[in-house]
């Protein structure tokens, strides 16, 4: 059941922070996500939890879905606390139905998407090809490649000219790691999605960014390698304020390919 906040949706605000500048001189700082409206996917968690709470602090109105309905309950409780309208919606990404009905959600309370981040992904132990079981193949590549695909689907007739949709495919998406097929595979596929997705959607004024996380301390370490070297790698804040950066571009210009990586390099 979606569930939002009762922050009030009001017309296009100019907020400025002003700023001392040099010898004097007062900058204005401008806030040009302010208002927009983001759906975000697979935020109870990680990266998907960074970047909710980043576009917070810019001042975007958020709808939020994820499988775990209670922790969706405490993440729209602590962003609230932001002035900022937030809509959870519990959606297993996988699930047709379940995505449809969500966007409606979205529909109803805002009308329109200005951002779509298309973050929820899982993985799967470290198996070879020949360990690996079939369901587990297909959960990740239903998670992964196929509900990007619906998600971005059913969003689609709410994304107009000067939108921008991110998606999230990891450095997967350009190396292999062995023991991790399916979560290869699935992030490949992803990356073929996206590109194609971008020029379809270029004459529309419709800007699509894939971002390519490395090594990020996040849960899914938890379960293809729970000894890795955590303290070598990115923050999920890190990632996000990355992410929100190449966001705020103005319409003419964007970033096609943002890889965010540790200083260290791939672990």
């Amino acid at each position: 059941m979606a569930r939002k906040s009762s922050t009030p949706l009001s017309k296009k605000s100019s907020r400025q922070t002003p700023d001392e500048g040099v010898r004097g001189y007062t900058i204005k700082v401008k806030y040009p996500l302010q208002r927009k409206i983001a759906l975000v996917t697979g935020t109870t968690q990680g990266i998907g939890l960074a970047i909710a709470r980043a576009l917070a602090i810019e001042g975007c109105h958020l709808a939020l879905c994820g499988r775990n309905e209670s922790r969706l309950r405490q993440v729209q409780t602590e962003l609230s606390r932001r002035k900022v309208r937030v809509l959870t919606v519990p959606c297993d990404v996988r699930d047709e139905q379940n995505v449809e009905e969500m966007v409606t959600a979205v529909r109803r309370e805002f009308g329109h998407i200005d951002i779509l981040v298309n973050n929820a992904g899982i993985a799967h132990p470290n198996q070879t090809v020949s360990q690996l079981p079939v369901k587990q193949w297909n959960e990740v590549i239903a998670t992964n490649l196929t509900g990007m695909f619906l998600v971005t689907s059913a969003a689609l007739p709410l994304i107009k000219r000067g939108a921008v949709i991110a998606n999230n495919l990891s450095i997967a998406a350009k190396r292999v790691f062995p023991g991790s097929s399916a979560y290869n595979a699935s992030k490949h596929g992803a990356l073929g999605f996206t590109n194609t997705l971008r020029e379809e959607l270029r004459d529309r004024g419709i800007r699509v960014i894939a971002f390519l996380p490395g090594a990020t301390d996040t849960a899914l370490w938890d379960v293809f390698w729970p000894e890795a070297p955590r303290n070598k790698m990115v923050s999920p804040a890190t990632v996000a304020q990355a992410v929100v950066n190449a966001l705020k571009l103005p319409a003419e210009s964007t970033i096609e390919e943002l890889s965010i990586l540790p200083a260290s390099g791939t672990l």
